[in-house]
């Protein structure tokens, strides 16, 4: 149902990309010489960069770039290195394979990455010496390794490693076996039905190719994160009694010299809601992490920034006003301040708070959106930071002098003619302030009406930022004025507008995007006779609670929604969300719940044509809910079709599938939305 978030849960920024904003309320395309329209081919010419790394001695930064080809299906990953200098970026694994998660050791000469280098290969870390020669498997593990860090003395590494699997062998031979289910939490997108097997934290010793287990139990531990001097790994675990009742992690030490596989660690945080990214303050007297302090409000909740001794004690926030999510915190150098990601309204911003608390101040901002980095020893920061105009790049910070490192999509992004992009912001229906951006068709021309799309962004705690969409910039150049606008339930406005819509999906949302369709007519822009509505996840359920209450727009594609709430409870991943947020389905109180806010009750109303589309191995928000939309609408008699992906998560990745979507996209709009009968008639 939600879409991933670096502030909530997690993502997949799948469409960050382009914009380069040239003041805070407009983005102006440039025109140097010819420059054609953005086409959906271009989805696979554009280079995603991320996961920037500095090296401890600030010569290089490594970071990874994904590319994707739609005629063979594949999609690879590879390791880059920048030097600081300025100097021309160079490839540092092979094409054939994909690596990611680059790390340095601690003397900067050699980087560690994970990879399977043959289809049926495990994932391992791989070593690479920077003074050459190839990169050499590291690890051996049978069930493969998930994630490593390094220890400060670079001798050893802390890997995350699932616990074997005791009838690996048996399905080898005989194909899958039937499942014994008896966890509450049984289902997860992308895993399926879930089994008793765990995640736990291993000590590996370069210096004899050795493996030890420190952690164990039912529970799941995620994390670590070396003490300064070697002598205790912080981690994050759920260890109450049943996890899947909860979302209680907490902050844990454990010494990774122990033999007895975790029997003994310490307990630093009791915070009965979420404590994850720790990092240790230089002197490893302190702990900086995220805390939740109100999990019945789940991803409605804003996070903080909470400090705590390292040797047990009471946690204090380091910002308690500042009610916006945080991420991702690190101490300074000098142990004096705190640095984090910050998301404030559309922006995605670097900030810095003192270790003992109080005002934060913006260290990278102004209508951007960082969306990683890393730093140094020495204080040295590599930054991911999208700009309008500009795929996300690896920025370099040198006490507050920012300069762009990486230019991997410039040579392309020479021949495009982008999109105008205007910030805007504009009051729904009982004044609430609305934040979102306005993308209007390559060629506009000022005072003319266009076909206009409300497109609606997944979630719903999730927002538009300051990065590039994919599809909005393609919609623009095919003669769209496009509105993406965050609505209450986004993030980064607080945590009063997150709630707003608490138990009520489409009531205060649907006013917030309508009154943006209002804006954009009034504006000038927008053709109110020729208006499409669409989105993905929470973007396909608030497109359902649009079309069934009203009929303004000529064409809808609702993807990955659901309409019939009670029916979700037991078959997606949400059994603690819905109980928190709506109650028990079969308890009348609650079923009326459920029952009043589902769309599906309301199918009749629906007579916009609709597109329908999903994937059928989707346990985030299964193809149930979909199924059931088309049947009733096809029942009815209504234009709808019905697209499947097979073999698709929540989040589509096959380049077939990606490119695909994008057709339907252009071509359903472009039948019902323009009534060009050149496009492909969708009936």
């Amino acid at each position: 149902m939600r879409s991933v978030s670096p502030f909530h849960l997690s993502a997949s920024m799948l469409f960050c990309a382009l914009v380069f904003i040239l003041s805070s309320k407009s983005v102006v395309a440039q025109s140097n010489g010819v420059r054609r329209h953005l086409t959906v081919n271009d989805y696979f010419r554009i280079k995603d960069v991320n996961d920037p790394q500095i090296s401890p001695n600030g010569k290089w930064v490594a970071y990874t770039i994904t590319t994707m080809n739609a005629d063979s299906d594949k999609t690879e990953t590879r390791i880059w290195m920048a030097p600081t200098d300025g100097s021309k970026p160079f490839p540092m694994t092979a094409e054939g394979y994909s690596a990611s998660h680059p790390r340095f050791g601690p003397d900067s000469q050699t980087l560690a990455f994970l990879a399977s280098k043959k289809k049926d290969d495990k994932t391992q870390v791989y070593t690479l010496n920077l003074h050459g020669g190839d990169s050499e498997p590291l690890t051996h593990v049978k069930q493969g390794v998930e994630n490593f860090v390094w220890s400060p003395d670079g001798k050893r590494m802390a890997l995350i490693i699932n616990d074997p699997n005791p009838n690996a062998k048996a399905e080898k031979e005989h194909g899958p076996l039937p499942k014994l289910i008896t966890r509450l939490q049984f289902k997860r997108d992308v895993v399926g039905y879930l089994d008793t097997l765990r995640n736990h934290i291993y000590v590996f010793d370069l210096s004899n190719d050795s493996l030890r287990q420190i952690t164990s139990g039912p529970y799941r531990d995620s994390d670590p994160v070396w003490s300064p001097d070697g002598s205790k790994i912080a981690f994050v675990s759920n260890r109450s009694a049943d996890p899947d009742h909860n979302y209680d992690t907490d902050i844990w030490t454990v010494d990774p010299n122990n033999t007895d596989k975790g029997v003994q660690i310490d307990q630093l945080t009791t915070n009965p809601g979420s404590d994850i990214s720790p990092a240790w303050s230089p002197d490893g007297k302190y702990i900086v992490y995220v805390t939740d302090t109100q999990p019945k409000l789940i991803w409605y909740a804003t996070n903080d920034l909470a400090i705590i001794p390292a040797s047990g004690g009471k946690p204090h926030l380091l910002a308690p006003n500042l009610d916006r999510n945080v991420s991702n915190p690190e101490y300074t150098p000098d142990g004096k301040s705190v640095v984090f990601n910050l998301e404030d309204s559309a922006e995605l911003d670097l900030a810095e708070v003192s270790s003992n608390g109080g005002p934060v101040e913006k260290t990278i901002s102004d209508n951007l959106a960082l969306y990683s980095y890393s730093m140094n020893p020495k204080g040295t920061i590599a930054a991911l930071i999208s700009k309008p105009h500009l795929p996300a790049e690896v920025f370099l910070d040198q006490s507050g002098n920012l300069a762009r490192l990486t230019h991997t999509n410039d040579a392309f992004l020479k021949q495009i003619d982008l999109a105008q992009v205007e910030n805007i912001h504009y009051k729904s229906k009982d004044g609430t302030p609305i934040e979102g951006f306005m993308f209007l068709p390559v060629d506009y021309h000022r005072g003319t009406k266009c076909p206009a799309l409300l497109r609606i962004h997944g979630g719903p705690v999730y927002q538009f930022d300051f990065g590039f969409n994919f599809q909005s910039q393609l919609f623009a150049a095919n003669g769209y004025a496009v509105l993406n606008v965050n609505p209450r339930g986004s993030s980064g406005y607080g945590e009063d507008f997150s709630k707003a819509i608490w138990a009520d999906w489409g009531h205060k949302d649907y006013q917030d995007v309508m009154a943006g369709v209002d804006y954009a007519i009034k504006q000038g822009v927008a053709d109110p006779n020729k208006l499409g509505v669409g989105g993905w996840s929470y973007g396909g359920i608030l497109t359902d609670h649009v079309i069934v209450q009203t009929n303004r727009f000529k064409a809808a594609i609702t993807g990955a929604s659901e309409v019939l709430y009670a029916a979700n409870y037991g078959h997606d991943q949400y059994q603690k969300e819905w109980e928190y947020e709506l109650g028990l389905p079969w308890i009348k109180k609650d079923r009326a719940v459920y029952e009043r806010i589902s769309p599906f009750n309301e199918v009749e109303n629906i007579h916009t044509p609709t597109l329908v589309m999903g994937g059928d191995r989707d346990w985030n928000v299964p193809m149930q809910n979909s199924d059931q939309l088309y049947q009733a609408l096809k029942r009815l008699g209504r234009t709808t079709e019905l697209v499947v992906y097979p073999g698709a998560h929540h989040e589509l990745t096959r380049p077939i599938y990606l490119k695909d979507r994008l057709e339907r996209y252009l071509a359903w709009y472009g039948y019902f939305v323009k009534g060009d009968r050149k496009s492909k008639n969708p009936e």
